[in-house]
């Protein structure tokens, strides 16, 4: 196919994937406003214990809660429409494939999904809950909190996609070790400098100070990385017996 007709196809599947996720954020929006469900009080159940009896988030702009729903409706749309997203790249990226490329594809693809949504459930059920006991224990007798909505959901929002974006960690790994830019002998070699840069990089992403908050996140994702060198060892061998097979191949019908 000529490059700009790859290009027509690739303007197709993107808009597909938009409609997908516009249609979704239809339903989503009205699940979020008509029908009753109260996403916000769902979200804020995570901290519930660490708030006064009887008090509930407060909001000083008038279409802050509007606002809100709005995102919230984004981030379940996008998620709703994860399938239409992904059969899309699928349709894009199968003619390049070879056989065994497409049936390893569609399991990155669920294995990516999985992960993003593992990171967002420990950043709301532990990340969220844990630093919010850490604060309610800190001396402050003097001064009152006032926590507000836009603030606590930018935090949380924040947050779940730092988690969810580290735990993509082995699919990058895995991605690099099918490309052939790194393999597991330099990910073993190279592991000492992998602890200082996720720590480096999970303290960038978490906010606040606490050493604490920032090992809640560096622990999984160094365990994830550990991970990555087992099953990069797979990929690895495969790919170097697929360019056997291709030397073969070349020698025999040189």
């Amino acid at each position: 196919m000529p490059f700009l007709d790859h290009l027509e196809e690739l303007r197709w599947r993107i808009l597909k994937s938009l409609l997908g996720v516009a249609i979704a954020f239809v339903f989503t929006f009205w699940l979020c406003t008509a029908s009753g469900l109260d996403v916000i009080g769902i979200a804020t159940k995570p901290i519930q214990q660490y708030m006064v009896e009887g008090k509930h988030l407060v909001y000083t702009n008038p279409i802050e809660p509007f606002t809100l729903l709005l995102q919230a409706a984004g981030v379940l749309a996008v998620v709703l429409a994860f399938p239409v997203v992904g059969y899309q790249v699928w349709a894009f990226l199968s003619p390049a494939l070879s056989k065994s490329e497409r049936k390893v594809l569609i399991p990155v693809l669920i294995a990516a999904t999985l992960l993003f949504l593992a990171g967002i459930a420990m950043s709301v059920f532990v990340f969220v809950p844990v630093t919010m006991g850490l604060m309610q224990k800190l001396p402050h007798a003097s001064i009152d909190a006032m926590l507000t909505v836009s603030e606590y959901f930018g935090f949380l929002f924040a947050v779940s996609l730092a988690f969810g974006a580290m735990f993509e960690l082995p699919i990058l790994i895995l991605t690099l070790t099918a490309m052939g830019l790194v393999t597991p002998k330099f990910l073993t070699k190279y592991r000492r400098h992998a602890i200082v840069a996720t720590l480096i990089v999970c303290e960038i992403v978490t906010p606040g100070d606490f050493i604490i908050s920032t090992l809640m996140l560096w622990i999984p994702v160094y365990g994830l990385y550990e991970l990555s060198i087992i099953v990069s060892r797979f990929v690895y061998r495969a790919r170097l017996k697929r360019e056997r097979e291709a030397e073969i191949s070349g020698g025999l019908a040189g």
